[in-house]
């Protein structure tokens, strides 16, 4: 018996994976910082489910069971969330008011030249984008929590469930009761982005990225339940045969991209050298990531809550332009629905792709330290050719990123699942960004101590 568990320790022990993962808990450093970023994440799920002050939470957790979600923007709020936004906890808003500032922050980059100063400045520069960054979150969870207490106030959170215990989510409604919550879910979101700090000082990886990684992770369990349960085991392990697929799919595309070769010219300074390597521009097929697919869920959210604050009186017919926005753009199972989201991801991914990546000041940069692309001239002819790449090279990965966004509104259509359905979207290009780029934070410092990564 002892030799039998010797040789499975053995094996064990050789295998690559398990000596991977026996390194990494071997390694004190690399160990505490894991430790202390599980730590953060259960203090993060625990206060997801912690009900604000004046909350009727028996009320909501059978509003939750039978009217089975929200759509639209609310959808992806709560999705980011972990399903806490739904349950109107203390971190209710999760970390999509971070999120909306970090985009905002980088749009006016093109509009304030003062931003754009600063972002070239280095570290000093882009603490002072923090600190702008970190203002306008709270401004945003303040507005965002106000816009959230009103909705559950009216008992439209849930939408026209037709549920009663919707219409009655808020056990007080008087003003100084609202205020308390609304100031109790923006210090929510501000413990939020105080724990995605310390994760990223002291833990492992990005502190945000790993928070949103936990709030969409949490969301599976119950939605392949829900899947189970609705259509039957034969569905669920088609699904889940085909969720494989499309992850083994989105790593491959994700970790694509097209490499510019770039030669450095020899120059003499003194009696030193330098220059004389080749190097290369690497260029992703999605060097958007999942930021169109938030701009298009966000812009599409807008005409339904337009038409939701124009709903008429009791007795009284709706507008006609009411009944079309409620038929054809608030239904993601609706071909027109499809169809514009499609579009407007492809147009958002190329819009942002053209404000991340400047061509111009990338074909400077080189000009300025003596590099060059082979083949083509410095200066100029360099910026072209490098802005006739990043179209070509854009238009399969916003397809790509279309498609990947559609396939919720496809599982909903026909799977029966809800538009938080995991594997596809914002979540699975989520889940696979973080995870790559987690392995490679823990790849890098093993080889820093034992010069071997994960994998030999």
């Amino acid at each position: 018996m002892v030799c039998a568990l010797s040789r499975a320790e053995i094996v064990l022990e050789e295998s690559p994976l398990f000596s991977a993962i026996a390194r990494v808990f071997r390694t004190p450093d690399l160990r505490r910082k894991i430790a202390f970023t599980l730590g953060i994440i259960a203090i993060y799920r625990l206060g997801a489910h912690v009900p604000t002050p004046f909350v009727d939470f028996p009320n909501v957790q059978q509003c939750l069971n039978q009217s089975g979600g929200t759509e639209g923007l609310l959808s992806l709020v709560n999705l980011f969330s972990g399903g806490a936004l739904l349950q109107l906890s203390i971190f209710a808003l999760g970390v999509m008011p971070y999120i909306t500032a970090t985009i905002i922050v980088q749009l006016l980059r093109v509009v304030i030249p003062h931003f754009e100063t600063l972002y070239k400045e280095g570290q000093a520069g882009q603490a002072k984008l923090t600190q702008y960054t970190r203002y306008l979150t709270i401004a945003l969870a303040l507005l965002q929590s106000t816009t959230l207490v009103t909705v559950a106030r009216s008992g439209q959170l849930f939408g026209s469930a037709g549920v009663p215990e919707c219409q009655q989510l808020l056990t007080n409604d008087i003003w100084w009761a609202q205020l308390l919550m609304i100031i109790t879910m923006t210090a929510g979101t501000g413990l939020v982005m105080w724990f995605a700090e310390l994760v990223t000082e002291r833990g492992v990886g990005n502190g945000m990225s790993i928070l949103i990684f936990t709030s969409i992770a949490a969301t599976f369990p119950g939605a392949m339940i829900s899947i189970l349960n609705a259509r039957g085991v034969e569905v669920f392990l088609l699904v889940l045969a085909v969720s494989i697929v499309i992850v083994a799919l989105v790593v491959f595309v994700e970790q694509s991209q097209r490499r510019i070769p770039v030669q450095y010219a020899k120059r003499m300074v003194g009696r030193r050298t330098y220059g004389g390597t080749n190097t290369y521009i690497p260029i992703k097929v999605n060097m958007a990531g999942v930021v169109p697919v938030i701009f298009a869920s966000s812009l599409l959210y807008i005409p339904a809550l337009i038409a939701q604050f124009n709903q008429p009186q009791a007795g009284q017919e709706p507008a006609p332009w009411v009944t079309w926005i409620s038929q054809y753009l608030t239904r993601g199972d609706h071909p027109l629905y499809m169809l514009v989201y499609f579009l407007l991801i492809i147009g958002f991914a190329y819009f942002y792709v053209a404000i991340t990546f400047n061509p111009v000041d990338v074909a400077d940069n080189m000009k300025k330290y003596g590099g060059f692309i082979p083949g083509i001239r410095a200066g100029r002819p360099t910026a072209e050719y490098l802005d006739y790449v990043l179209t070509r090279i854009t238009l399969p990965g916003s397809i790509y990123l279309g498609l990947i966004a559609l396939l919720p509104l496809v599982a909903l259509a026909t799977v029966g699942a809800n538009q938080n359905f995991p594997f596809g979207g914002a979540s699975i290009l989520i889940i696979v960004g973080v995870g790559l780029e987690t392995v490679k934070q823990i790849d890098a410092q093993l080889q820093q101590r034992h010069y071997e990564g994960l994998l030999r």
